[in-house]
């Protein structure tokens, strides 16, 4: 049973308190929580539950805020991290992204929405497209209405039918002229290229993603040309766990419109699809920079949005840099920005040029870690296949799709 959640900022500013049960958890404790914050660093936030001299802490970070709830009691540490997760997943839905003006902006939809998300610390119903039906999402002419009227509820009078069913994240029979149901697989690389251009991690983090819009009660089969390769596998509360367990087969009655049915990770991957062959060379307080981009696997698709960005060491004073294709920023903070989009065939983009040392330092001692981005339309880079999406009972005109997209995650060449 959670008692208390708490938003803080990237500075430790408490910007939301949610009291969730008849126990009030004193503020104190996210001073105590900041405290070791600061003093421990990114090994502190990286820790999900934390034992404090008075509660249990389960914290969740998502663009720079700390979702913090507190309990005194035992419980699932798993429960208070997935609630967190929930919240975090429906903020970013209903308000378009996440970040402190965002939250700040719409102080009011978000109580009203962890109103209906959890009751007396038991989460409660946590599905977006039943709270949807519950609250409406801010937009324009409801910001207006309520300057008008005073009335800033946007709490509907009925409760959705799907509350009191069996299938609590599914609307109460909906009808559409066209039935259709599209899939997407959502894949992003985390990759870690040593000094010498060896691979140390490669591993897929993906998503399947479903938007569905089907009349009535539909019952879906999914099922995977070579389901043996995933790892770590998260469903979504309508999927059958028995079928998946004995056969590998994803049985489900979708929620209408958007929604992720399942995660996985598929790790130990071979190879990937870019190289990056960073050089640097100092002496006599310079250090030159010579960075080569190219295609090392061909996809079969065009491999498009890549950049490259790296953090300069802070004895760094300037830096003249120059690419052969793309374009070069250096930001305020130091970090330079290299935007290739993509690759073109006649020549191998290159990133060169010189960094000034401090006036004391003959070589550099810190060498950058290079950071890429990239993505594919229309292919996995894990290998996983759709094999076919099957629906009981299937309407006169069934309209079926499916796509696939990898992009870069954590995708890092040290030098």
């Amino acid at each position: 049973m959670l008692q208390c959640i708490f938003l803080l900022s990237d500075s430790g500013e408490v910007m939301l308190e949610k009291q969730l049960t008849g126990h009030s958890v004193d503020r104190s404790i996210c001073d105590w929580f900041w405290d070791h914050v600061i003093s421990q660093g990114d090994s502190f936030k990286s820790q999900p539950v934390i034992a404090s001299p008075t509660h249990y802490l389960f914290q969740v970070v998502r663009e720079g805020i700390t979702f913090l709830a507190c309990t005194q009691v035992e419980m699932p540490p798993l429960m208070g991290i997935e609630f967190l997760c929930r919240v975090s997943d429906v903020l970013s839905d209903y308000l378009g992204g996440l970040n402190e003006d965002v939250i700040k902006d719409n102080f009011v939809i978000v109580y009203e929405l962890l109103d209906e998300m959890i009751d007396n610390g038991f989460p409660l119903t946590t599905e977006a497209n039943i709270l949807r039906e519950m609250i409406a999402p801010p937009n324009i002419v409801s910001k207006v209405l309520s300057v008008v009227t005073g009335n800033s509820s946007n709490v509907s009078d009925t409760l959705p039918g799907a509350t009191g069913s069996c299938i609590p994240w599914r609307a109460a029979e909906p009808k559409y002229a066209n039935n259709e149901v599209y899939v997407d697989l959502v894949e992003e690389m985390d990759a870690v290229i040593n000094r010498d251009g060896a691979l140390v991690k490669c591993e897929v983090y993906g998503e399947v993603r479903v938007n569905s819009h089907l009349s009535g009660l539909p019952d879906l089969t999914l099922s995977f040309a070579n389901p043996s390769i995933l790892d770590d596998v998260r469903f979504h509360p309508c999927v059958r766990f028995r079928p998946w367990e004995s056969h590998q087969v994803l049985s489900f009655v979708p929620p209408d419109g958007e929604f992720k049915l399942m995660s996985y990770r598929i790790k130990k991957l071979k190879s990937t699809p870019l190289y990056v062959k960073p050089q640097l060379t100092s002496d006599a307080g310079k250090c030159r920079v010579n960075v080569l981009v190219g295609i090392r696997n061909d996809p079969g698709k065009t491999i498009d949005s890549i950049t490259l960005e790296f953090q300069l060491p802070p004895c760094i004073l300037s830096a003249d840099l120059n690419s052969n294709h793309g374009t070069v920023n250096i930001l305020g903070n130091k970090i330079c920005s290299w935007t290739i989009g993509r690759i073109p065939k006649d020549k191998t983009p290159s990133l060169s040029g010189t960094l000034l040392l401090e006036t004391e330092l003959e070589r550099l001692h810190v060498f950058p870690t290079f950071r890429v981005g990239f993505r594919i339309m229309g292919v996995a880079l894990s290998g996983l296949q759709i094999d076919k999406l099957d629906l009981k009972t299937a309407p006169s005109r069934l309209y079926k799709g499916f796509r696939a997209l990898t992009r870069a995650g954590e995708f890092e060449v040290r030098s």
